[in-house]
């Protein structure tokens, strides 16, 4: 069990000796490099280009150690909550990023700038049920006594998205009195989900990336749109929770209409002959392996880079060790590049304590939908 004092000094243990990104450029240096990179006319140069990416790569990067100091935290506190609790991190992908710059949001006149993105950086606890996930977000975190600011709360659980997103979220900003002032006032967002709610958010990634559409952000077809807000509902039935708005109430409707979508879709199909052919990209190589077998060894942050290629059926595994945050940051900021524009390839730096836990915690990116498939065929076969 941890208690404050053990958290603190599991911290400085961690840290001693790391080189941490800091990071280098003002807010309006960060903000102007957003707009470069989305201007379209007139069309940056090269040179501008090359700067703007330079800057977006330092101001991502810098989020890693305020994300860490909060992974460490969300660990400890759900695990004392649950013991079979995950938590991960991950730091937002450049396609993501440029994408949110891009998007007109309703609730806003202006687009979202990169200095006030609130997720490059973010954490995430999955517990077994909502009931725990509400405790954890309310006790430990709501009503706790964190000297980080929350600036944003989101219960999208009392209230569901309208395309059927279900969570809880927490935006700090990172706050240090002491050695660690250069990060105070950078954004990390938490999330609390059941594990429930983190089988229909992967799946919604998974079909997502199988489709090529952004179904996560509600920009799918209608059928795939319309099929994720009628599950959402019967999840949320199950946990007994609010229904997303506009599905209907009666279980029996809700389930065939479900049913009727799969139906169109094909979905369950389509899934197994995905998972099935994913899954035998799992035969890693020797490196891989050893991750396997290494990470059950080490307490302390370790970082996996995954580059998936649908094209030629691949999995490319990376580890690095502690220590190795930069290298790791490199290399993840590398691929995105390598791959810029290529949609058959999905790129992702992820920290977990273990390689189990980490196709745990992100079985998009292995396309594990297995866990999916059996609480969607137990609605499938009720009527």
């Amino acid at each position: 069990m941890y208690n404050s004092a053990n958290l603190i000094l599991n911290l400085l243990q961690l840290n001693y000796g790391m080189k941490w990104i800091k990071p280098n450029y003002s807010e309006t240096e960060v903000n102007n490099a957003g707009r470069t990179l989305i201007k379209k006319q007139p069309s940056p140069s090269r040179e501008e280009l090359d700067e703007a990416t330079k800057i977006l790569d330092n101001w991502r990067g810098a989020h890693s150690y305020p994300m860490h100091v909060f992974k460490v935290r969300l660990k400890g506190e759900a695990k004392k909550v649950d013991k079979n609790a995950l938590t991960a991190q991950r730091l937002k992908r450049v396609p993501a990023i440029i994408y949110k710059l891009t998007r007109q949001y309703s609730n806003r006149k202006n687009l979202i700038t990169l200095f006030e993105m609130q997720d490059i950086g973010g954490c995430r606890a999955i517990m077994p049920n909502v009931m725990l996930a509400k405790q954890l977000y309310e006790l430990h975190y709501q009503k706790g006594n964190l000297k980080h600011k929350a600036v944003k709360i989101n219960d999208y659980i009392t209230k569901p998205k309208n395309d059927g997103y279900r969570s809880f979220h927490i935006v700090y900003a990172y706050h240090s009195d002491k050695g660690k002032k250069a990060y105070n006032g950078l954004l990390v967002e938490l999330q609390f989900r059941s594990k429930l709610q983190h089988l229909w958010a992967t799946a919604v990634e998974v079909v997502g990336f199988i489709t090529q559409q952004a179904i996560k952000t509600n920009e799918g077809s209608e059928e795939w749109n319309e099929f994720f807000k009628l599950l959402s509902s019967a999840f949320a039935q199950i946990e007994k929770c609010p229904q997303v708005p506009n599905t209907p109430t009666d279980e029996k409707e809700l389930y065939l209409s479900i049913k009727k979508k799969e139906n169109e879709l094909n979905l369950v199909n389509r899934l197994e002959i995905w998972t099935a052919g994913l899954n035998k990209m799992k035969n890693w190589s020797a490196e891989s392996e050893d991750i396997n077998k290494n990470s059950k060894k080490k307490k302390h942050v370790q970082y996996f880079l995954l580059e998936l290629n649908l094209a030629e059926k691949n999995l490319l595994v990376t580890a690095y060790k502690d220590g190795e945050e930069t290298k790791a940051i490199e290399d993840y900021n590398a691929a995105e590049k390598k791959h810029h524009g290529e949609k058959q390839y999905d790129v992702v730096l992820v920290g977990v304590d273990s390689a189990k836990e980490l196709e745990k915690a992100y079985p998009n990116y292995f396309a594990d939908t297995k866990e999916f498939l059996k609480e969607l065929r137990k609605i499938l076969n009720k009527y």
